[in-house]
């Protein structure tokens, strides 16, 4: 059995994305068959607004390479102001990863509504290549 180098191997992408718009956006993306990288791992939630900071952590301490946080464009909220929260808390938490050892590109926030199924897969594939060029890198 072959073994891949570390190198070779893709980075391990967690997704909290919300349930009415961006994972309808990747929904958009698989069903209209674009291609994204597969090395992300989708996680179905409320709202992006329900994204607990321990939750991004723990994807970290888990072995993520990267933690793509996504919701409805702002204005856009099911529940009105979720994004809104969204938005403050991932400056507070990006802030104090240096803290943690993590950098700070490795957590993204990114709006992607239902019918943006080519941005998400862009989204996507920009964020692999972002943390492919972190690993080279470090």
């Amino acid at each position: 059995m072959s073994q891949k180098s570390p190198l070779s191997q893709e980075p391990r992408i967690v997704g909290f994305l919300c349930n009415w718009c961006s994972y309808a956006g990747a929904d958009m993306a698989g069903t209209s068959r674009i291609c994204y990288p597969a090395s992300i791992r989708i996680i179905r939630v409320p709202c992006s607004g329900r994204v607990d900071p321990i939750l991004v952590a723990k994807a970290f301490a888990m072995g993520a390479d990267g933690v793509l946080i996504s919701g409805c464009h702002p204005g856009d909220c099911h529940y009105v102001q979720g994004n809104y929260f969204t938005r403050r808390r991932f400056a507070v938490l990006r802030s104090l990863l240096d803290f943690l050892g993590i950098e700070k590109e490795r957590l993204r926030l990114e709006w992607v509504s239902a019918t943006e199924g080519q941005r998400f897969a862009q989204v996507v594939a920009d964020f692999r290549d972002q943390l492919l060029q972190l690993r080279g890198a470090g």
